[in-house]
């Protein structure tokens, strides 16, 4: 179940939250429901751009035990950036820019783990699609060690748009993927950069994989194909690190 410390469940305390500017991260509508309370809230919430996911009643009752009406939202422990500001403040900085972009990561353990790395590698912040991905919740603080209060997270529509923004900015977009030759550590890594890291079950999706400049892989020796994404996204984020301290 989802951590009730930001869970809000029922129209009137969620429309409540949302006049009294609380930082949402989902919200879920029950399937089929014929309210038109719920129509209109859910009008509200995208106005405000909050994410909006129609989902069945038992998703529902599996996020709260309380009489949920049809609604359930998430919130959020921090505010996002917009995509934007931090990359114009990553381009005026003396070092190279260095961006995260998850696309479709849905384990809360995970995003965690690769917020506090990114931290610890100076990443100028993790850019996140606003639905399908893992929730910014309690549980993210917590695997995050508290990184996600240090690092700018941004929310975007669609990760296509994010790499199309990228690079616009001047900064090469690096898909990591095995369906490629060409490692990591062959690549020149201290130009301005984003690594896209993709989900834990299908890796990078195939609609961004024909957008990014560049392609790179980890070498796999042992029988085993393939590396948890966290663990992935750390050796890719250190051998950033180590080019560019040399």
């Amino acid at each position: 179940m989802q951590d009730k410390t930001n869970t809000i469940f029922g129209i009137y305390p969620i429309k409540e939250a949302l006049t009294s500017q609380v930082v949402f991260d989902k919200v879920f509508v029950q399937k089929g429901i014929d309210s038109d309370k719920i129509e209109s809230l859910v009008k509200d919430l995208e106005k405000a751009n909050v994410s909006v996911s129609i989902v069945p009643f038992e998703k529902l009752n599996r996020l709260t035990r309380g009489n949920h009406q049809g609604i359930v939202a998430l919130t959020s422990p921090v505010a996002f950036h917009s995509l934007e500001s931090v990359v114009a403040k990553a381009l005026e900085s003396d070092k190279p820019p260095l961006f995260l972009v998850l696309d479709q990561i849905t384990d809360v353990r995970n995003f965690g783990a690769i917020l506090r790395t990114a931290e610890c590698t100076g990443v100028d912040a993790v850019i996140i699609q606003k639905s399908g991905g893992a929730p910014v919740s309690g549980d993210t603080v917590k695997t995050s060690a508290g990184a996600i209060f240090k690092i700018p997270i941004c929310k975007v529509e669609h990760i296509k748009d994010a790499i199309f923004y990228l690079q616009g900015s001047g900064i090469i977009t690096i898909a990591a993927t095995e369906k490629t030759q060409t490692e990591i550590y062959s690549l020149d890594l201290a130009r301005p950069v984003a690594i896209i890291m993709g989900s834990e079950g299908k890796g990078v999706s195939k609609s961004v994989l024909g957008l990014v400049d560049e392609r790179a892989s980890l070498p796999l020796l042992g029988e085993i194909n393939s590396l948890n994404v966290s663990v992935a996204c750390g050796a890719f984020l250190y051998e950033i690190t180590r080019q560019r301290r040399l």
